[in-house]
């Protein structure tokens, strides 16, 4: 598939399915979700080559906090080294990475090397990879009417010059395109409070794969379905 083939620019993915996948093998969670890593490296290649611009994964949400200590304490071990040894193939593949969550919540040296991965790949245009981390799009949203409110009461803006640019340019993804589609594995069918304000016309896909046996066919396959629909935006 070719960029011309593709129509789609904005893909978000709520990659679900990884403790589920580890139980089904009588393994621990932590392996599950060392086996949804290795997937997010692979559909990241996957949507380069296919030629989706943006691609943004739910990789922790500020709910996931509530997880057990144990498991919190892994998936960050994990986050730590998936930072650390992943900047060299986000180079070769022209990949730009960038976050976006509450960033307050996570312990200081994963900030340091967020911050470095940013920093590092911001000159990369084939690809922007957002990663969504100790994200809420409830969280994000009353974010953007804080600042809006701020705004009005220093005096710079006035109730009518809010509308839905300013409040768009007011949420972390203010540089990207929304969504196009939506995809969401192990077979739940619910959003998780994950971009509810940018998904507003995206399309969605839910499929029964667990995340850590989502391939780069079956990514495949849900973008030609996608690019086989109609988006009318709320037209005729």
């Amino acid at each position: 598939m070719t960029d011309t083939d593709n129509q789609l620019r904005h893909l978000a993915i709520i990659m679900d399915g990884n403790g589920r996948w580890a139980k089904k093998r009588g393994l621990p969670r932590a392996m599950g979700h060392r086996k949804g890593a290795e997937t997010v490296k692979e559909i990241v290649r996957a949507a380069g080559e296919m030629g989706v611009r943006y691609l943004t994964l739910y990789a922790f949400s500020t709910e996931n906090w509530q997880r057990s200590e144990e498991e919190v304490s892994a998936l960050m071990d994990l986050l730590r080294q998936y930072l650390k040894y992943d900047l060299k193939e986000l180079q070769e593949n022209g990949v730009r990475i960038i976050f976006i969550g509450e960033r307050r919540m996570l312990d200081d040296d994963i900030i340091r090397q967020m911050a470095h991965l940013e920093e590092a790949t911001a000159a990369n245009e084939k690809m922007t990879l957002c990663i969504a981390l100790s994200y809420g799009s409830r969280q994000e949203i009353v974010s953007a009417a804080q600042k809006i409110a701020a705004l009005a009461k220093r005096g710079d803006i006035s109730p009518e010059d809010v509308d839905i640019k300013m409040f768009s340019d007011m949420l972390y993804t203010k540089d990207m395109p929304d969504p196009d589609l939506l995809i969401r594995t192990s077979g739940e069918q619910r959003i998780s409070n994950y971009l509810l304000w940018q998904i507003a016309y995206a399309e969605l896909f839910f499929t029964p794969t667990l995340w850590p046996d989502f391939g780069k066919e079956e990514l495949a396959s849900i973008i030609q379905n996608f690019n086989q629909r109609e988006r009318r935006y709320g037209k005729v």
